[in-house]
């Protein structure tokens, strides 16, 4: 089973993250940019080779994201609903993604096999996500997957936006 350690709300954002193994052994560099639709986030290996990549689709009701492994798409992923617990799926793969996105734990499971289960862990260095992935084959589609969890989750509540009505700053959701 392959342990990658992801330091915490770094996939969210628009800097370089990069993935390690348990030895802190770099294996993988995520690059790229949220926040409009038609943006990337690519992920390599150390060798600079693209393995996987994810394409922002749509934002008018709800974001979906489309996953790529090796130029090829191989699913797309939704959420369908968050109550009790947050659940996503991926038809293509018919992959579930279930959990507590809130405290970064989530398991993604194909029917009954466990493909990932993600929690958040600490260390003297910090916070950091731990994924563990039963199937090296997999790794590249779960780590795209946990950056769009980190997505959803940190931009989920954006600043409510601020009006001006009669001369008064009000917010948008009074």
């Amino acid at each position: 089973m392959a342990k990658l350690y992801i330091h915490d709300k770094q996939l969210s954002n628009v800097t370089r993250t990069v993935v390690t193994n348990e030895h802190g052994h770099s294996l993988f560099l995520i690059v790229g940019r949220w926040g409009t639709q038609g943006d990337v986030l690519s992920l390599y290996c150390m060798n600079k080779t693209l393995v996987a990549s994810i394409k922002q689709i749509s934002l008018a009701f709800g974001s979906r994201f489309e996953i790529y492994e090796n130029d090829k798409k191989v699913g797309t992923l939704q959420k369908i609903f968050n109550w009790p617990g947050d659940f996503y799926y991926i038809k293509q793969l018919n992959w579930s993604v279930h959990g507590d996105i809130h405290n970064h734990y989530y398991k993604i499971h194909h029917f009954n096999k466990k493909i990932m289960q993600m929690r958040k862990v600490a260390f003297v260095t910090g916070d950091y996500y731990l994924l563990e992935v039963p199937q090296s084959a997999n790794i590249p589609t779960c780590i795209c997957i946990a950056a769009i969890m980190d997505y959803w989750l940190y931009n989920r509540n954006r600043k409510k936006t601020m009006f001006y009505f009669n001369g008064r700053l009000s917010n948008s959701l009074d």
